[in-house]
Protein backbone atom coordinates (compact mmCIF):
# COMPACT_ATOMS: atom_id res chain seq x y z
CA UNK A 1 0.00 0.00 0.00
CA UNK A 2 2.83 2.57 0.66
CA UNK A 3 4.26 1.88 -2.52
CA UNK A 4 0.97 2.86 -4.21
CA UNK A 5 0.02 5.90 -1.96
CA UNK A 6 4.07 7.00 -3.15
CA UNK A 7 3.18 6.34 -6.79
CA UNK A 8 0.15 8.43 -6.58
CA UNK A 9 2.53 11.87 -5.65
CA UNK A 10 4.28 11.71 -9.20
CA UNK A 11 3.13 13.58 -12.15
CA UNK A 12 0.51 10.93 -14.19
CA UNK A 13 3.50 10.78 -16.67
CA UNK A 14 5.63 8.60 -13.79
CA UNK A 15 2.80 6.93 -12.71
CA UNK A 16 1.62 5.36 -16.24
CA UNK A 17 5.52 5.48 -16.79
CA UNK A 18 5.96 3.33 -13.49
CA UNK A 19 3.37 0.74 -14.42
CA UNK A 20 4.69 0.30 -17.90
CA UNK A 21 7.99 -1.23 -16.35
CA UNK A 22 5.68 -3.59 -14.74
CA UNK A 23 3.95 -4.70 -17.59
CA UNK A 24 7.45 -4.42 -19.78
CA UNK A 25 9.06 -6.91 -17.51
CA UNK A 26 6.47 -9.43 -17.16
CA UNK A 27 5.64 -9.42 -20.82
CA UNK A 28 9.81 -9.96 -21.26
CA UNK A 29 10.27 -12.47 -18.90
CA UNK A 30 7.49 -14.50 -19.56
CA UNK A 31 8.97 -15.02 -23.22
CA UNK A 32 12.46 -14.87 -23.46
CA UNK A 33 13.89 -17.19 -20.92
CA UNK A 34 11.73 -19.83 -22.27
CA UNK A 35 12.74 -19.07 -26.16
CA UNK A 36 15.90 -21.04 -26.51
CA UNK A 37 13.81 -23.77 -25.37
CA UNK A 38 11.37 -23.62 -27.70
CA UNK A 39 14.03 -22.74 -30.48
CA UNK A 40 15.72 -26.46 -29.59
CA UNK A 41 12.86 -28.52 -28.28
CA UNK A 42 10.05 -27.76 -30.72
CA UNK A 43 11.86 -26.54 -33.55
CA UNK A 44 14.52 -28.56 -33.69
CA UNK A 45 17.25 -25.96 -33.76
CA UNK A 46 20.69 -26.41 -33.40
CA UNK A 47 22.89 -24.91 -30.61
CA UNK A 48 24.64 -22.56 -33.15
CA UNK A 49 21.61 -21.34 -34.63
CA UNK A 50 19.70 -20.74 -31.12
CA UNK A 51 22.68 -18.62 -30.37
CA UNK A 52 22.52 -16.45 -33.29
CA UNK A 53 18.86 -16.12 -32.95
CA UNK A 54 19.33 -14.91 -29.41
CA UNK A 55 22.41 -13.19 -30.60
CA UNK A 56 21.18 -10.97 -33.01
CA UNK A 57 18.05 -10.04 -30.53
CA UNK A 58 21.10 -8.91 -27.77
CA UNK A 59 22.80 -7.12 -30.07
CA UNK A 60 20.39 -5.26 -31.45
CA UNK A 61 19.30 -3.67 -28.06
CA UNK A 62 22.75 -3.22 -26.82
CA UNK A 63 24.27 -2.03 -30.02
CA UNK A 64 21.21 0.78 -30.77
CA UNK A 65 20.67 2.01 -27.28
CA UNK A 66 21.97 5.61 -28.46
CA UNK A 67 19.93 5.77 -31.12
CA UNK A 68 16.83 5.10 -28.88
CA UNK A 69 18.93 8.08 -26.69
CA UNK A 70 19.15 10.27 -29.45
CA UNK A 71 15.79 10.08 -30.81
CA UNK A 72 14.63 10.61 -27.48
CA UNK A 73 16.00 14.05 -27.45
CA UNK A 74 15.58 14.98 -31.21
CA UNK A 75 11.82 13.95 -31.05
CA UNK A 76 10.82 13.48 -28.14
CA UNK A 77 10.58 10.69 -25.45
CA UNK A 78 6.72 9.94 -25.81
CA UNK A 79 6.89 9.16 -29.28
CA UNK A 80 9.94 6.82 -28.84
CA UNK A 81 8.36 4.92 -25.84
CA UNK A 82 5.12 4.08 -27.91
CA UNK A 83 7.28 3.49 -31.35
CA UNK A 84 9.44 0.69 -29.40
CA UNK A 85 6.71 -0.67 -27.06
CA UNK A 86 4.63 -0.98 -30.40
CA UNK A 87 7.63 -2.59 -32.15
CA UNK A 88 7.80 -5.00 -29.40
CA UNK A 89 4.53 -6.48 -29.87
CA UNK A 90 4.71 -6.56 -33.16
CA UNK A 91 8.33 -8.81 -32.66
CA UNK A 92 7.05 -10.95 -30.60
CA UNK A 93 4.07 -11.47 -32.57
CA UNK A 94 6.22 -13.31 -35.19
CA UNK A 95 8.06 -15.44 -32.21
CA UNK A 96 4.41 -16.85 -32.08
CA UNK A 97 3.17 -16.78 -35.34
CA UNK A 98 6.65 -17.72 -37.90
CA UNK A 99 8.62 -21.23 -37.76
CA UNK A 100 11.10 -19.92 -40.59
CA UNK A 101 14.46 -18.71 -39.50
CA UNK A 102 14.37 -15.51 -41.18
CA UNK A 103 11.29 -14.57 -39.90
CA UNK A 104 12.85 -15.51 -36.30
CA UNK A 105 15.85 -13.29 -36.93
CA UNK A 106 13.08 -10.66 -37.48
CA UNK A 107 11.60 -11.13 -34.90
CA UNK A 108 14.73 -10.84 -33.06
CA UNK A 109 15.86 -7.50 -34.83
CA UNK A 110 12.31 -5.65 -33.85
CA UNK A 111 12.31 -6.92 -30.33
CA UNK A 112 15.85 -6.12 -29.72
CA UNK A 113 14.97 -2.62 -31.93
CA UNK A 114 12.47 -2.12 -29.15
CA UNK A 115 14.09 -1.97 -26.21
CA UNK A 116 17.06 -0.06 -27.31
CA UNK A 117 14.16 2.84 -28.36
CA UNK A 118 11.96 2.68 -24.90
CA UNK A 119 14.66 2.03 -22.79
CA UNK A 120 16.51 4.96 -22.88
CA UNK A 121 13.51 7.36 -23.60
CA UNK A 122 11.79 5.77 -20.14
CA UNK A 123 14.36 6.81 -18.50
CA UNK A 124 14.82 10.39 -19.92
CA UNK A 125 11.13 11.27 -19.36
CA UNK A 126 11.25 10.01 -16.10
CA UNK A 127 14.21 12.21 -14.79
CA UNK A 128 12.29 15.18 -16.72
CA UNK A 129 9.22 15.03 -15.08
CA UNK A 130 10.52 14.06 -11.62
CA UNK A 131 12.62 17.10 -11.56
CA UNK A 132 13.96 16.86 -7.93
CA UNK A 133 12.66 13.53 -6.42
CA UNK A 134 14.14 11.88 -9.59
CA UNK A 135 15.94 9.08 -6.96
CA UNK A 136 12.49 8.05 -5.42
CA UNK A 137 11.23 7.51 -8.90
CA UNK A 138 14.14 5.62 -9.76
CA UNK A 139 13.54 3.69 -6.60
CA UNK A 140 9.85 2.87 -7.12
CA UNK A 141 10.72 2.40 -11.35
CA UNK A 142 13.10 -0.64 -9.70
CA UNK A 143 10.16 -1.72 -7.15
CA UNK A 144 7.99 -2.63 -10.22
CA UNK A 145 10.73 -3.48 -12.48
CA UNK A 146 11.49 -6.38 -9.96
CA UNK A 147 7.43 -7.36 -9.68
CA UNK A 148 7.49 -7.54 -13.24
CA UNK A 149 10.78 -10.00 -13.41
CA UNK A 150 9.07 -12.41 -10.99
CA UNK A 151 5.15 -12.18 -12.19
CA UNK A 152 6.86 -12.97 -15.95
CA UNK A 153 8.46 -16.44 -15.25
CA UNK A 154 5.22 -17.38 -13.52
CA UNK A 155 2.98 -16.48 -15.95
CA UNK A 156 5.19 -18.13 -18.86
CA UNK A 157 5.84 -21.21 -17.14
CA UNK A 158 1.84 -21.77 -16.84
CA UNK A 159 1.04 -20.74 -20.22
CA UNK A 160 4.38 -22.67 -21.77
CA UNK A 161 1.66 -25.51 -20.14
CA UNK A 162 -0.30 -24.68 -23.31
CA UNK A 163 2.49 -23.97 -25.86
CA UNK A 164 4.71 -21.82 -26.55
CA UNK A 165 2.67 -19.71 -29.00
CA UNK A 166 0.26 -18.99 -26.20
CA UNK A 167 3.16 -17.52 -24.45
CA UNK A 168 3.86 -15.68 -27.19
CA UNK A 169 0.82 -14.22 -28.02
CA UNK A 170 0.06 -13.10 -24.38
CA UNK A 171 3.10 -11.13 -24.37
CA UNK A 172 2.34 -9.64 -27.38
CA UNK A 173 -0.94 -8.62 -26.15
CA UNK A 174 0.62 -7.18 -23.14
CA UNK A 175 3.07 -4.70 -25.48
CA UNK A 176 -0.42 -3.65 -27.34
CA UNK A 177 -2.07 -2.45 -24.21
CA UNK A 178 1.23 -0.73 -23.20
CA UNK A 179 0.71 0.99 -26.68
CA UNK A 180 -2.31 2.05 -26.55
CA UNK A 181 -2.51 3.13 -22.91
CA UNK A 182 0.94 5.53 -23.37
CA UNK A 183 -0.34 6.76 -27.14
CA UNK A 184 -4.26 7.51 -24.88
CA UNK A 185 -2.77 9.04 -22.00
CA UNK A 186 0.97 9.86 -21.86
CA UNK A 187 1.32 13.73 -21.68
CA UNK A 188 3.33 14.89 -25.05
CA UNK A 189 6.34 17.44 -23.66
CA UNK A 190 7.66 20.09 -25.75
CA UNK A 191 10.54 19.19 -27.46
CA UNK A 192 13.04 21.84 -28.06
CA UNK A 193 14.90 22.15 -31.65
CA UNK A 194 18.01 20.71 -31.22
CA UNK A 195 21.33 22.26 -31.94
CA UNK A 196 24.55 20.81 -34.13
CA UNK A 197 23.79 17.23 -35.32
CA UNK A 198 23.42 13.93 -33.75
CA UNK A 199 27.07 12.98 -34.37
CA UNK A 200 28.04 16.74 -32.98
CA UNK A 201 25.76 15.29 -29.58
CA UNK A 202 27.69 11.79 -29.85
CA UNK A 203 30.72 13.61 -29.79
CA UNK A 204 30.27 15.78 -27.22
CA UNK A 205 28.88 12.85 -24.51
CA UNK A 206 31.79 10.64 -26.27
CA UNK A 207 34.09 12.96 -25.12
CA UNK A 208 32.73 13.37 -21.45
CA UNK A 209 35.66 11.25 -19.58
CA UNK A 210 34.42 11.77 -15.83
CA UNK A 211 30.93 9.88 -17.88
CA UNK A 212 32.75 7.76 -19.68
CA UNK A 213 34.62 6.87 -16.65
CA UNK A 214 31.53 6.23 -14.36
CA UNK A 215 29.80 4.18 -16.79
CA UNK A 216 33.01 1.73 -17.21
CA UNK A 217 33.02 1.76 -13.14
CA UNK A 218 29.48 0.43 -13.36
CA UNK A 219 30.56 -2.47 -15.25
CA UNK A 220 30.29 -4.39 -11.85
CA UNK A 221 26.69 -3.68 -11.15
CA UNK A 222 25.45 -4.96 -14.14
CA UNK A 223 27.68 -8.17 -14.58
CA UNK A 224 26.51 -9.00 -11.02
CA UNK A 225 22.96 -7.87 -11.32
CA UNK A 226 23.22 -10.88 -14.25
CA UNK A 227 24.01 -13.32 -11.81
CA UNK A 228 20.51 -13.12 -10.80
CA UNK A 229 19.63 -15.11 -13.86
CA UNK A 230 22.82 -17.54 -14.24
CA UNK A 231 25.41 -18.31 -11.10
CA UNK A 232 22.91 -17.92 -8.02
CA UNK A 233 20.00 -19.67 -9.72
CA UNK A 234 22.57 -22.56 -10.93
CA UNK A 235 24.44 -22.18 -7.42
CA UNK A 236 20.53 -22.27 -5.60
CA UNK A 237 19.99 -25.69 -8.06
CA UNK A 238 23.00 -27.14 -6.69
CA UNK A 239 22.39 -26.50 -3.05
CA UNK A 240 19.06 -28.31 -3.11
CA UNK A 241 19.32 -30.49 -5.85
CA UNK A 242 15.92 -29.09 -6.40
CA UNK A 243 15.02 -27.09 -9.78
CA UNK A 244 12.87 -25.05 -8.37
CA UNK A 245 14.93 -23.53 -6.07
CA UNK A 246 15.67 -20.83 -8.65
CA UNK A 247 12.43 -19.57 -8.04
CA UNK A 248 12.86 -18.84 -4.35
CA UNK A 249 16.05 -16.50 -5.73
CA UNK A 250 13.85 -14.29 -7.39
CA UNK A 251 11.33 -14.18 -4.53
CA UNK A 252 13.51 -13.53 -2.01
CA UNK A 253 14.48 -10.17 -3.93
CA UNK A 254 10.87 -9.27 -4.93
CA UNK A 255 9.55 -9.32 -1.20
CA UNK A 256 12.62 -7.46 0.12
CA UNK A 257 12.44 -5.16 -2.42
CA UNK A 258 9.12 -4.01 -2.18
CA UNK A 259 9.24 -3.85 1.81
CA UNK A 260 12.43 -1.84 1.88
CA UNK A 261 13.64 -0.04 -1.62
CA UNK A 262 11.80 3.05 -1.09
CA UNK A 263 12.58 3.54 2.95
CA UNK A 264 16.26 2.45 2.01
CA UNK A 265 16.64 5.13 -0.93
CA UNK A 266 14.74 8.21 1.51
CA UNK A 267 16.84 7.26 4.33
CA UNK A 268 20.02 7.40 2.14
CA UNK A 269 19.36 10.54 0.49
CA UNK A 270 18.88 12.54 3.57
CA UNK A 271 22.33 11.08 4.73
CA UNK A 272 25.65 11.88 2.49
CA UNK A 273 26.28 12.02 -0.97
CA UNK A 274 24.82 10.12 -4.06
CA UNK A 275 28.68 8.63 -4.99
CA UNK A 276 29.00 7.40 -1.19
CA UNK A 277 25.81 5.20 -1.33
CA UNK A 278 26.60 4.32 -4.43
CA UNK A 279 30.16 3.26 -3.94
CA UNK A 280 28.62 1.69 -0.94
CA UNK A 281 25.81 -0.43 -2.98
CA UNK A 282 28.11 -2.23 -5.20
CA UNK A 283 30.30 -3.12 -1.97
CA UNK A 284 27.04 -5.02 -0.27
CA UNK A 285 26.76 -6.74 -3.95
CA UNK A 286 30.69 -7.85 -3.89
CA UNK A 287 30.03 -8.93 -0.64
CA UNK A 288 26.84 -11.02 -1.70
CA UNK A 289 29.19 -13.93 -3.47
CA UNK A 290 31.03 -14.55 -0.34
CA UNK A 291 28.79 -16.66 1.79
CA UNK A 292 27.90 -18.81 -1.27
CA UNK A 293 31.67 -18.78 -1.99
CA UNK A 294 32.05 -20.68 1.31
CA UNK A 295 30.20 -23.58 1.05
CA UNK A 296 30.11 -24.81 -2.35
CA UNK A 297 30.86 -28.65 -3.11
CA UNK A 298 30.28 -28.69 1.18
CA UNK A 299 28.07 -31.48 2.34
CA UNK A 300 24.62 -31.17 4.34
CA UNK A 301 21.51 -30.70 4.44
CA UNK A 302 19.95 -29.26 1.11
CA UNK A 303 17.78 -26.88 3.19
CA UNK A 304 21.35 -25.49 5.04
CA UNK A 305 22.92 -25.70 2.24
CA UNK A 306 20.99 -23.32 0.32
CA UNK A 307 20.79 -20.45 3.14
CA UNK A 308 23.90 -19.33 2.08
CA UNK A 309 23.00 -19.46 -1.66
CA UNK A 310 19.76 -16.59 -0.25
CA UNK A 311 21.87 -15.41 2.01
CA UNK A 312 23.85 -13.59 -0.78
CA UNK A 313 20.81 -13.14 -3.00
CA UNK A 314 19.66 -11.24 -0.38
CA UNK A 315 22.77 -8.89 0.08
CA UNK A 316 23.21 -8.28 -3.86
CA UNK A 317 19.20 -6.90 -4.54
CA UNK A 318 19.59 -4.55 -1.40
CA UNK A 319 23.24 -3.58 -3.01
CA UNK A 320 21.11 -2.90 -6.21
CA UNK A 321 18.58 -1.07 -4.14
CA UNK A 322 20.93 0.97 -2.33
CA UNK A 323 22.96 2.10 -5.45
CA UNK A 324 20.46 1.84 -8.61
CA UNK A 325 18.37 5.09 -7.88
CA UNK A 326 21.32 7.13 -7.41
CA UNK A 327 23.10 5.81 -10.57
CA UNK A 328 20.01 6.72 -12.49
CA UNK A 329 19.90 10.22 -10.69
CA UNK A 330 23.59 11.12 -11.44
CA UNK A 331 23.31 10.11 -15.19
CA UNK A 332 21.61 13.24 -16.55
CA UNK A 333 23.76 15.59 -14.60
CA UNK A 334 26.95 14.72 -16.34
CA UNK A 335 25.70 17.37 -19.43
CA UNK A 336 23.10 19.42 -20.86
CA UNK A 337 19.90 18.70 -19.95
CA UNK A 338 18.82 18.43 -23.79
CA UNK A 339 21.06 15.44 -24.28
CA UNK A 340 19.79 13.04 -21.15
CA UNK A 341 18.54 10.49 -23.60
CA UNK A 342 21.78 10.30 -25.42
CA UNK A 343 23.63 10.04 -22.20
CA UNK A 344 21.23 7.23 -20.66
CA UNK A 345 21.75 5.82 -24.52
CA UNK A 346 25.63 5.41 -24.44
CA UNK A 347 25.76 4.64 -20.42
CA UNK A 348 23.81 1.51 -21.23
CA UNK A 349 25.68 0.77 -24.60
CA UNK A 350 29.05 0.88 -22.68
CA UNK A 351 27.68 -0.87 -19.44
CA UNK A 352 25.84 -3.38 -21.66
CA UNK A 353 28.91 -4.58 -24.14
CA UNK A 354 31.66 -4.61 -21.00
CA UNK A 355 28.59 -6.46 -18.55
CA UNK A 356 28.15 -9.01 -21.48
CA UNK A 357 32.38 -9.62 -21.40
CA UNK A 358 32.03 -9.62 -17.80
CA UNK A 359 29.34 -12.03 -17.88
CA UNK A 360 31.20 -14.14 -20.30
CA UNK A 361 34.15 -14.10 -17.62
CA UNK A 362 31.97 -15.34 -15.16
CA UNK A 363 30.84 -17.92 -17.45
CA UNK A 364 34.14 -19.24 -17.49
CA UNK A 365 34.64 -19.78 -14.33
CA UNK A 366 32.20 -21.72 -13.78
CA UNK A 367 33.09 -24.02 -16.22
CA UNK A 368 37.13 -23.85 -15.29
CA UNK A 369 35.90 -23.56 -11.70
CA UNK A 370 33.83 -27.31 -11.78
CA UNK A 371 36.65 -28.90 -14.03
CA UNK A 372 39.01 -28.12 -11.74
CA UNK A 373 37.21 -29.03 -8.77
CA UNK A 374 37.27 -24.97 -7.71
CA UNK A 375 33.66 -24.36 -7.91
CA UNK A 376 34.58 -20.99 -5.56
CA UNK A 377 36.03 -19.36 -8.38
CA UNK A 378 33.06 -18.13 -9.79
CA UNK A 379 31.93 -16.55 -6.84
CA UNK A 380 35.02 -15.06 -6.14
CA UNK A 381 35.25 -14.24 -9.45
CA UNK A 382 32.21 -11.69 -9.04
CA UNK A 383 33.10 -10.40 -5.82
CA UNK A 384 36.19 -8.96 -7.50
CA UNK A 385 34.04 -7.47 -10.25
CA UNK A 386 31.79 -6.28 -7.21
CA UNK A 387 34.93 -4.56 -5.65
CA UNK A 388 36.62 -2.77 -8.57
CA UNK A 389 33.34 -1.26 -9.43
CA UNK A 390 32.93 -0.07 -5.95
CA UNK A 391 36.93 1.07 -5.32
CA UNK A 392 36.01 2.69 -9.19
CA UNK A 393 33.25 4.85 -7.81
CA UNK A 394 35.10 5.81 -4.69
CA UNK A 395 38.10 6.95 -6.22
CA UNK A 396 35.55 9.32 -8.90
CA UNK A 397 33.88 11.02 -5.62
CA UNK A 398 37.66 11.13 -3.90
CA UNK A 399 38.35 13.38 -7.49
CA UNK A 400 35.03 15.28 -7.64
CA UNK A 401 34.62 14.02 -11.15
CA UNK A 402 31.04 13.12 -10.32
CA UNK A 403 28.07 15.27 -10.58
CA UNK A 404 25.56 16.03 -7.74
CA UNK A 405 21.85 17.04 -8.13
CA UNK A 406 22.55 20.27 -7.53
CA UNK A 407 25.28 20.92 -9.11
CA UNK A 408 25.98 19.60 -13.05
CA UNK A 409 29.27 18.22 -13.98
CA UNK A 410 31.03 20.23 -16.72
CA UNK A 411 31.75 18.14 -19.83
CA UNK A 412 35.70 17.35 -20.03
CA UNK A 413 36.67 18.25 -23.33
CA UNK A 414 38.09 15.27 -25.24
CA UNK A 415 41.87 15.56 -26.09
CA UNK A 416 43.27 16.02 -29.97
Amino acid sequence: MRTWREMRGFPLAVQLLLVNQLGVNTGFYLLIPYLATHLTDNLGMSAAVVGIVLGVRNLSQQGLFIVGGSASDRLGARGVIIAGCALRTVGFALFALGDDLGVLLAASVLSGLAGALFNPAVRTYIAQEADERKAEAFALFNVFATTGALIGPLLGSALLLVDFRTSALTAAGIFAVLTVAQALVLPARKVEPGRGTVLGDWREVLGNRAFLAFALAMVGMFTLENQLYLLLPDGARRATGWDGAAGLVFLVGTLTNLALQLRITRALKARGDRARWIATGLGLMAVAFLPPALVVGSSGHPALRALPVLAGALLLYLGVMVAQPFVMELIPGFGRSELTGTYFGVFYVVSGIAAAVGSTVVGWAMDAGERGDAEWLPWACCALFGLASALGVAWLRRTGSLPTPQRPAVPVPATA
